[in-house]
């Protein structure tokens, strides 16, 4: 593995690797044993979508590791004003050790690792979003132990990033994968691709109360993400029958968790009450952000 573009990079091996991995450090982050694997080191971190999780993860991660993160907004550096990415990629792997973007198209991802020297992680892209992924498995796993035999539920758009990587990243790492969404928010073409193989491990229906049937873990993100704010309407009278709420939990395992990417907004996509109640989940899945990132710089990374 030299980059983390996306989960269909990986296999399930590699998956579960970097999750072994995130568990010794938020071990090690717990009982205040030092881990400076990258001490030194200096992350580029390009943001052209503005971030909460994603740059404070980052930030604090590369500094516990023992190195520095650089904060470069698309509108501070050149590559906001028409410098071409292949050349920032090669200027950046002559400065720092490692560069995590997080930006609109996939595209760019890939041409940044395809000209830089240096590992490149993908922070999140409207296609993909492997470190929020990695980051519910994790999460997953530290509450049921195992994956394999899971089965986790999606409710919501079906074609944006979290759907495209939840599939990938449950299917490979032995979990059942249901996503309830509505017509014209399938999944991206490359991705329903993929799950065909895996036969009825793999389910896409317009019914979310039987996606949720018997799932150990329901999970849903905003309606409209960053960059679709015009479609706020059209998408709430699209998924007004989506939402996570007591009949979706009633259909769910009587232990089921409940994951949310945040930001969350409650009375949309998901009630308060259902929130609330399963907060222990959500907020444990967004402090592992930070440990699974950890973990992927320690294995990009480390010399």
């Amino acid at each position: 593995m030299n980059d983390l573009l996306k989960l269909l990079d990986l296999s399930g091996e590699e998956i579960v690797d970097i999750l072994n991995m995130a568990d010794q450090l938020k071990y090690e982050r717990k009982h205040g044993i030092p881990h400076e694997h990258l001490k030194g080191q200096t992350l580029g971190m390009i943001f052209q979508k503005s971030s909460t999780r994603t740059r404070v993860s980052f930030q604090v991660g590369i500094y516990q590791l023992g190195g520095q993160g650089l904060f470069l907004s698309t509108s501070d550096i050149q590559m906001g004003r028409g410098e071409p990415i292949e050349d920032t990629a090669r200027v950046l792997s002559r400065y720092c050790d490692g560069i995590m973007i997080r930006t609109y198209a996939q595209e760019e991802v890939e041409t940044l690792a395809e000209y830089a020297s240096i590992p490149v992680i993908n922070g999140l892209t409207d296609f993909a979003h492997p470190c929020q992924v990695l980051a519910d498995l994790m999460t997953i796993r530290e509450y049921k132990g195992v994956l394999e035999g899971q089965k986790l539920c999606f409710i919501g758009d079906g074609s944006n990033n979290m759907a495209n990587s939840l599939i990938v990243g449950g299917l490979k790492t032995g979990m059942t994968v249901s996503i309830a969404t509505a017509p014209g928010y399938e999944p991206a073409p490359q991705v329903m691709e993929f799950a065909k193989a895996y036969g009825d491990k793999f389910i896409l229906t317009n019914d979310p109360l039987a996606a949720a049937q018997g799932a150990d873990a329901v999970y849903t993100d905003v309606w409209a993400s960053m960059g679709q704010e015009g479609e706020k309407a059209k998408r709430e009278k699209d998924f007004a029958g989506f939402q996570v709420n007591a009949a979706v939990m009633e259909q769910a395992a009587q232990d089921a968790m409940v994951l949310h990417c945040l930001p969350a907004h409650r009375g949309e996509e998901i009630t308060a009450e259902v929130f609330e109640s399963k907060a222990e989940y959500i907020f444990e899945e967004a402090e592992n952000r930070l440990h699974a990132q950890k973990a992927v710089m320690v294995k990009l990374m480390k010399k």
